[in-house]
């Protein structure tokens, strides 16, 4: 855990996410819709340009930068996504601060991405990695923890096909990603193996419905499986 300090500041962090969990539980109005998308055009751009951006950048090219664009990119089109509640008033925020859930010793924390509608694949990447270098090493500081706007987590690494994830109080949005796997879907009618991905959408029914969940799970849906608008540049 890094040392007793470490392992205190991770401990706090746990519970203040412990905290969050039942705080939106029993606050909040808490709706689930669930899509399923082609990841064949990352996961073949990743394959083509990873070495040349780990020469490059000095990090690998992973999933989740790809979303945490296309993520902020449907925000934008979406803003009550990135919203809170605040006593009985929305608040809608201009800025993009992206929780993104890694493993640590006692569970998954969320540290997070500020500006991250200012960062580049690289900047996100290196992010991430480090997140995951102090969450291993229980050195995660309450600061890395606090804030956030809206939240990503990647239940797939860990080998979950399809989830529902809990909202990270007071965003009132988390997007929950999967497992890639080959499936055999319906392409230009014909059956092809294309590489899949279930998602989910949580969302506090309060503030966002259900219409303008399914609009910013589509967007983002249009974004990752044709990526050309996120990648100028790779």
């Amino acid at each position: 855990m890094g040392g007793p300090g470490g392992a205190v500041r991770m401990w706090g962090g746990l519970q203040a996410t412990a905290r969050r969990v039942v705080e939106a539980q029993e606050a909040a109005a808490v709706v689930t819709t669930l899509n399923e998308w082609d990841m064949a055009a990352v996961v073949e751009l990743r394959k083509r340009r990873k070495e040349e951006f780990k020469k490059r950048h000095g990090v690998g090219l992973g999933v989740a930068s790809f979303f945490v664009k296309a993520a902020v990119g449907a925000l934008k089109d979406f803003p009550r996504l990135n919203a809170e509640i605040q006593d009985d008033e929305m608040v809608l925020k201009h800025y993009y601060d992206i929780g993104i859930a890694v493993g640590a010793a006692g569970g998954l924390v969320v540290p997070v991405l500020r500006d991250a509608d200012r960062m580049s694949f690289a900047e996100i990447e290196a992010g991430i990695k480090e997140f995951a270098r102090k969450a291993d090493e229980g050195t995660l500081t309450l600061e890395d923890l606090s804030g956030g706007t809206f939240t990503i987590t990647n239940g797939g690494v860990f080998g979950s096909l399809l989830s529902t994830p809990i909202l990270n109080p007071p965003q009132v949005a988390i997007l929950g990603l999967h497992k890639i796997e080959e499936r055999a879907v319906p392409v230009a009618g014909q059956v092809a193996i294309r590489s899949m991905m279930y998602v989910a959408l949580s969302y506090d029914h309060r503030i966002v419905d259900g219409l303008e969940a399914v609009q910013f799970l589509v967007r983002v849906k249009e974004l990752v499986e044709d990526p050309g608008n996120l990648l100028m540049e790779l």
